[in-house]
C-alpha cells in the first residue's frame, strides 16, 4: 500500500522539575539551599531514511511524544537531559503545521534532520532563587511543557521527470520499456493508482529518475479522480513529459486533451507552468495517428517540439530520452515553497512560527473571568502551587504582566472568580 498523506500528533518532552532541598553544613545559614535544576526534555526530530518509500508506518502509530527530563536532585545536582526522539521519514517528505498550513520542514536528502516539536527546559531548583534577603527559599519551578502540535506529512516523489496525461495514454508502458520498472499495465482507466519510479540511462550514460503518475482527468485540481494524489507528486519534477494518445482510440481529440491537462496543472499550482514540457505523441503505430498528429501540429504551432513514438514497438524512444536528458542539464531545481529557503548543506530547511506572547481575558456565561494565552499558561504550568513561596511568586508575576490592571478594566471586583486553565481563584482589589 502506497501512503503519501497522513496527519500525526507530536509533542516535545517536558523539562524535569526543579527541587527544593537544603544541605546541613556548618556556617551555612538555615542549612543553605541545595535543590538542583531539572533536565531538559527531548525534541521530536524527523530524520530522512533513504530505505523508506511510503508513509505507511504512520498509519499504525500517530502519536509521538519525546521523553521528559529528569527532576533536579539534592546537593545541587542537575537532572539528566532527555534523549531526542528520532522519527524516520522517507526522502521527499514535507511537514506542515495543520493549524496554520505553514511548512515546517522539507526533507529530501538522506540523513537530513529537522526539529518538529521543541522540548521544554528544566525547572530551576531553590538554590537558583537564593538572595541576601531570602537566603533559604522554599521555591522551585516545575519543568516547562514541550511544544505540541498536529502536523501533516505529505510525501512527494523525488523524480527528475514526471509523465502526465489522461488515463490509458501509455505512460506506464513507456516507463516499462525505457527502465527496469514494472508498473501495472492494463486496458482500462486508472490502472496506475500510485506513482511508479524508474531509473533511466541513455546510450551516452546520462541517467535520471522518471515517475509514471496516476492519470489526470478534467477537474483533477479539485480532487476529481485521483487528482490531488497525483498532482502532489508532480511538484518536485523538473521536466514534465506530456504523453498524448495520438490515435484518438478513446474518442477524445488529442488537442483537447493537451489543453485540458495543462489547465489542470495551472489550476492546481501556477508554478507548475514554469516547468519545461516535452510533448510525446504516443501510439503512432495505430491507424489515424498520422492524420491526428498533422492536425495537432497545426493547432499547437511549429514552436512546440513534438516527439512521435510508439511505446509498444519502441519507435522514437532513443531521440526522446536524449531530448529529456538535454533538457534536464539546463533546467534548475524548483523550490516548492517561497518561505522555505535553502541554507547550507549542514542546515535543514525549516521555519517555526513564534508563539504569541501575553494574555487574553474573556467572560464566561456564569460571570467567571477566563485568562488564556501562551505566556501565562506556560507560567502557570511551571509554578509549584503546593508551596506558599510558589503561589506568592505567581501572584507577583501576574501583577507584573498587567493581568490585575486588565481585570479591573474589564470590571472585575472583589470576590469575582478568575479561572486560568483548571485553577480558580478570587480577585482581590
Amino acid at each position: 500500500m502506497f501512503v503519501d498523506h497522513v496527519k500525526i500528533y507530536v509533542k516535545g518532552g517536558e523539562g524535569g522539575d526543579g527541587m527544593v532541598a537544603f544541605r546541613r553544613e556548618k556556617y551555612v545559614p538555615n542549612g543553605g539551599p541545595a535543590g538542583g535544576d531539572g533536565g531538559h526534555g527531548g525534541n521530536v526530530v524527523f530524520e530522512v531514511e533513504e530505505g523508506l518509500r511510503t508513509l505507511m508506518d504512520f498509519r499504525y502509530k500517530r502519536h509521538f511524544k519525546a521523553p521528559r527530563g529528569e527532576h533536579g536532585m539534592s546537593k545541587g545536582m542537575h537532572g539528566k537531559n532527555a534523549e531526542d526522539l528520532i522519527v524516520k521519514v522517507p526522502p521527499g517528505t514535507v511537514v506542515m503545521n495543520e493549524e496554520t498550513n505553514a511548512v515546517i520542514a522539507d526533507l529530501v536528502e538522506h540523513g537530513q534532520r529537522a526539529v518538529i516539536a521543541k522540548a521544554g527546559r528544566g525547572g530551576r531548583g531553590n538554590s537558583r532563587f537564593a538572595t541576601p534577603a531570602n537566603p533559604a527559599p522554599e521555591l522551585s519551578e516545575k519543568g516547562e511543557p514541550g511544544q505540541e502540535l498536529n502536523v501533516i506529512l505529505e510525501l512527494k516523489v523525488l523524480a527528475d521527470v514526471g509523465l502526465v496525461g489522461f488515463p490509458s495514454v501509455g505512460k506506464s508502458t513507456l516507463l516499462s520499456v525505457v527502465s527496469a520498472a514494472k508498473p501495472k499495465i492494463g486496458a482500462y482507466h486508472f490502472t496506475t493508482i500510485v506513482p511508479n519510479l524508474g531509473m533511466i540511462e541513455t546510450d551516452d550514460h546520462r541517467s535520471f529518475a522518471m515517475a509514471d503518475l496516476p492519470g489526470l482527468i478534467e477537474g483533477a485540481h479539485e480532487g476529481v479522480g485521483l487528482g490531488h494524489q497525483f498532482l502532489r507528486h508532480i511538484e518536485r519534477t523538473r521536466v514534465i513529459v506530456h504523453v498524448i494518445d495520438m490515435s484518438g482510440m478513446e474518442g477524445r481529440d488529442p488537442y483537447e486533451d493537451y489543453l485540458t491537462i495543462n489547465e489542470e496543472l495551472k489550476q492546481y499550482n501556477l508554478r507548475l507552468t514554469e516547468r519545461p514540457q516535452i510533448i510525446v505523441a504516443n501510439k503512432m503505430d495505430m491507424p489515424d495517428a498520422e492524420e491526428n498528429l498533422t492536425a495537432f501540429r497545426q493547432k499547437v504551432g511549429e514552436d512546440v517540439q513534438i516527439f512521435p513514438i510508439s511505446a509498444v514497438s519502441r519507435q522514437g524512444l532513443k531521440e526522446l530520452l536524449f531530448a529529456i536528458a538535454d533538457l534536464l542539464e539546463v533546467t534548475p531545481e524548483f523550490l516548492l515553497y517561497d518561505e522555505v529557503e535553502e541554507q547550507s548543506d549542514a542546515t535543514v530547511m525549516y521555519k517555526h512560527e513564534a508563539k504569541g506572547e501575553g494574555f487574553e481575558i474573556t467572560r464566561d456565561d456564569d460571570g467567571t473571568f477566563i485568562i488564556t494565552g501562551y505566556a501565562i499558561e506556560r507560567l502557570f504550568k511551571m509554578t509549584d502551587f503546593s508551596r506558599e513561596d510558589g503561589i506568592r511568586r505567581f501572584a507577583r508575576q501576574l501583577r507584573a504582566m498587567g493581568v490585575d490592571e486588565a481585570l479591573r478594566e474589564r470590571g472585575a471586583q472583589d470576590g469575582d472568580t478568575v479561572r486560568l486553565q483548571e485553577f480558580e481563584f478570587e480577585f482581590v482589589d
